[in-house]
């Protein structure tokens, strides 16, 4: 355990960053899922459901979550799988 004032307010901003970002991280994965499942049964709302996804990754990506190459590449495999 930290015993400097400033070690001890690290630990404990970095919680609260690590708790925002899994929640982020979280989201992201849920609305991939949802859009892969989407896209697999060709459901009507498919369209909608992608677009929710890029805006998501985007989010993502500009948030410093994931990495920019890291976006494209979700944001491509899903334009890819919608053709």
């Amino acid at each position: 355990m930290a015993n400097i004032k400033s070690a001890k307010k690290r630990i404990l901003v970095q919680a609260k960053r690590e708790a925002r970002n899994k929640a982020y991280r979280t989201n992201l994965k849920t609305v991939l899922k949802k859009a892969n499942a989407a896209i697999a049964e060709n459901a009507e709302n498919k369209d909608a459901l992608v677009k929710a996804a890029v805006k998501t990754i985007d989010q993502a990506c500009a948030k410093g979550i994931i990495h920019k190459n890291c976006a494209a590449r979700k944001k491509s495999t899903l334009a890819a799988l919608v053709k």
